[in-house]
């Protein structure tokens, strides 16, 4: 074999080899990205996937905001998950649960008026027990929760807070109540990380840090850092700066109401659904 038929051999077995490589490395790139970074994902974002698993979304709605038609009903059309819409069909957290599980709570199952109603409709709530696991309920619950607009805060200021969440847009980005999980190319983790866990404590070490997120769309400490830096410029969604658009007193309600989502103890209380 002369020496160029060898090179060419050589050349070739490195080739392919450089190229399964490549092939692995692009394959095995979220995976591994996921268990170097630690990527965070919250109960509610567990559940939107239920939901969209389950197809709750055709029905109700893309991410649960309704609008889809049926004829036949009172409303015209399925209800959504926000806007307090569940005060208008549950009394309990444990009544939303049998409309997961059984379509409906016991009460109206054995109600005739409300069978009679439910038959004249083209669409009716089907019953998901057996095809969800306990996991996968309370997930979904979590997010109802995080989307019913029925968790407020406490204090004034914070509730002031919420609503400027609202009126700049944030949950569109953040998830709902800041529970993360939008995915965004080129970041660190691949995702805008949400306001509920360790994400939120790693990117804002105190509320000066919070401040200069809202305001400048960064904090100083990650610009000088170069590998910040790098991620920070790659990925494809920024953090807006609101220096322009948002006043100190709403900038002061905001940081409020993003440390009480922080906090958590709102996850253990009851929404209030009596009517």
């Amino acid at each position: 074999m002369t020496n160029a038929r060898r090179l060419l051999r050589w050349a070739r077995s490195r080739g392919w080899f450089a190229a399964w490589v490549v092939t692995f490395a692009v394959l095995a790139y979220p995976w591994v990205n996921r268990l170097v970074v630690g990527v965070e994902v919250t109960s509610a974002e567990r559940g939107y996937h239920v939901a969209q698993r389950a197809g709750c979304f055709d029905c109700h709605g893309p991410n649960g905001t309704g609008g889809v038609k049926n004829p036949g009903s009172q409303d015209d059309e399925v209800p959504g998950f926000s806007g307090g819409t569940a005060m208008m069909w549950a009394k309990s957290e444990a009544e939303m649960r049998e409309y997961i599980l059984d379509g409906a709570p016991t009460r109206k199952r054995n109600d005739a008026a409300f069978k009679q109603k439910r038959d004249a409709q083209l669409l009716a709530m089907p019953a998901y027990r057996g095809h969800l696991n306990d996991r996968e309920v309370d997930d979904l619950m979590v997010y109802l929760r995080a989307v019913s607009g029925l968790v407020t805060p406490p204090d004034e200021l914070a509730a002031q807070g919420q609503e400027v969440a609202y009126r700049f847009g944030c949950f569109h980005c953040h998830g709902p109540m800041g529970a993360g999980g939008n995915q965004n190319p080129g970041a660190l983790k691949g995702y805008i990380p949400g306001w509920w866990g360790s994400d939120f404590r790693d990117l804002v070490r105190n509320d000066d840090e919070l401040r200069n997120w809202v305001r400048d769309g960064e904090v100083p400490r990650l610009r000088e850092n170069a590998f910040a830096r790098y991620f920070l410029e790659r990925q494809r969604v920024y953090m807006p700066a609101y220096r322009n658009f948002m006043n100190d007193t709403q900038l002061h309600a905001l940081v409020r109401y993003i440390r009480w989502i922080n906090d958590g103890q709102w996850q253990n209380k009851p929404l209030d659904l009596e009517h």
